[in-house]
């Protein structure tokens, strides 16, 4: 029944329109869709199209970026002294070496000979401390903002530099992998961004396009391709058309159905999309201030059943604030902690005061078909518990003003990612006073575990208060947590060397073409 209801919406939403995409990956698998030989399309020039269903942040400032979208482009056009690589490993970008004290309080990185930015001007160690110093006064709330807090001082000699913790931090490599190193002197971050990475910015287009060029002075290999053109599509059906057509050379986070219909002979390799979606409740709201309600919707949610129906079982359930990516952070038994039972859905509602239910709304970005997808389900699995639930699509800019920006909801269904490897990048918007705390989360204690962990110098002690706060989060059932949404990429089958990051990044500078 509910697959039926599933497949009418649907198939009306994409008649009138209405719905979009989003996403991410790790594991990969590939395929190939129907018909189109390579005849059909044109000569490449080593250059390629790019399909996105959301523009970009209005400020390319490093410092700025907000969307994950916007820092999936730009992690081609900016780097850290370090910089992730595709196996979760931290290596040297702008600096050619570095070194931690035995007592972790004291960092030393060598600048690397040869770094130039993108505006032809060579990258100093003056340069590195005034990125850092601009990250950390930056208005933008963040982890990483908190973790360089703790630097005491941060100086240089010829092309060393030397940064002092006033205490140790197990994950401040990955914090440094997040400060983008940005000449001293340019003033237009905003509009014309200037990085070191392997693609330099050209032009931007708003709604329309956005497009980078190889980098001719990088001081590595650098990318193989000349030109990438990003072209924003925010209607879905649009970006889809486009695919087919043979207009893009690659497009990320397509949907299953997307997939089964793609009919071009594009290679599709499959990965997920590193983040964590749920169904976001407004713990400043009623019902949701009430735990028991907050767990009786984990309980008459059944995760599985979703999964099967809106990506034919692709996905990870996922049971609180943390994905597999993470590794040693990750715990699958949370998956479970609330499996799917009815009845005690109706318990719980009963002890809360809603033996007869109540009604909500999800607002939900429409431009991101999967999480459309799932609050459909959502709607449909409610219903048996008494729980009336209405979905509300709006613009991508309205969600992020109305609902994360202003915390104007009662309920969304998004994905969380990290724009790093460590469990704080995840964990910390969950604090009470943290400004993305857009669920208005309020626990004292996972507020002390968080800080524990924070001030942790030992590894394995932050790990385990950082699984502590995660088994909170799930018991106090802050959010009803569904899965890491599988992703599907599509490319031109002659472009190669894609590969998926356990970040919500691309790498551009790896693809090429095979003729």
């Amino acid at each position: 029944m509910i697959k039926r209801i599933l497949a009418v919406f649907l198939a009306t939403a994409v008649m009138a329109g209405l719905l979009c995409g989003c996403g991410e990956a790790t594991t990969q698998s590939s395929g190939t869709s129907d018909e189109t030989t390579d005849s059909s399309r044109a000569d490449h020039a080593n250059e390629i199209s790019v399909g996105i269903a959301q523009d970009l942040d209005d400020s390319l400032d490093p410092n700025l970026m907000t969307a994950a979208g916007t820092r999936e482009v730009m992690f081609n056009v900016f780097e850290g002294l370090v910089k992730p690589n595709s196996d979760g490993d931290y290596v040297c970008a702008v600096a050619s070496d570095y070194e931690k004290s035995e007592d972790g309080l004291t960092y030393t990185f060598t600048l690397r000979d040869g770094v130039v930015f993108h505006n032809g001007q060579s990258c100093t160690a003056e340069d590195v401390i005034y990125s850092f110093e601009t990250c950390a006064a930056t208005s933008v709330t963040s982890a990483v903002v908190t973790a360089l807090s703790a630097i005491t001082d941060i100086s240089a000699q010829d092309n060393v530099i030397t940064i002092s913790l006033s205490a140790p931090n197990p994950d401040f490599l990955s914090y440094v992998s997040s400060v983008y190193i940005i000449p001293k002197d340019y003033t237009q971050q905003a509009t014309a961004p200037v990085g070191t990475g392997p693609f330099r910015f050209v032009s931007r287009s708003v709604q329309e396009n956005f497009i980078l060029e190889r980098n001719e002075d990088y001081y590595g290999e650098g990318a193989k391709l000349d030109r990438v053109s990003y072209k924003i599509y925010e209607d879905n059906n649009a970006l889809f058309t486009a695919l087919n057509s043979g207009a893009l050379d690659l497009v990320a986070h397509l949907t299953i159905d997307q997939v089964n219909n793609l009919s071009n002979g594009y290679n599709v390799l499959e990965g997920t999309m590193n983040l964590v979606q749920a169904l976001y409740l407004n713990n400043a709201v009623a019902p949701f201030d009430n735990e028991l309600v907050r767990q009786a919707l984990c309980y008459a949610v059944d995760v599985d059943s979703l999964l099967a129906l809106t990506a034919e079982g692709h996905g990870t359930k996922l049971g609180s604030s943390m994905y597999p990516a993470f590794g040693k952070y990750f715990d699958p038994a949370l998956a479970e902690a609330y499996p799917y039972d009815v009845d005690r859905a109706k318990e719980l509602l009963k002890e809360a005061g809603y033996e007869k239910g109540f009604s909500f709304t999800i607002t939900v970005p429409s431009n991101y078909q999967p999480h459309v997808d799932t609050a459909v389900v959502l709607v449909e699995q409610l219903k048996a518990v008494g729980i009336d639930a209405k979905i509300q699509q709006v613009e991508w800019n309205t969600w992020l003003t109305d609902v994360y920006g202003n915390r104007d909801f009662e309920a969304t269904v998004c994905g969380f990612d990290a724009s790093t490897l460590n469990a704080s990048a995840l964990l910390a918007r969950w604090v009470s006073d943290n400004g993305k705390n857009m669920i208005n989360y309020n626990n004292p204690l996972y507020d002390e575990t968080f800080a524990q962990a924070q001030s942790a110098a030992d590894e394995a002690e932050q790990t385990e208060l950082y699984k502590q706060c995660l088994e909170i989060l799930s018991d106090t059932a802050a959010n009803v947590y569904i899965q890491d949404l599988a992703d599907f990429v599509a490319l031109d089958p002659r472009l190669q060397g894609f590969e998926f990051y356990p970040l919500y990044v691309i790498d551009m500078s790896c693809l090429y073409f095979e003729d």
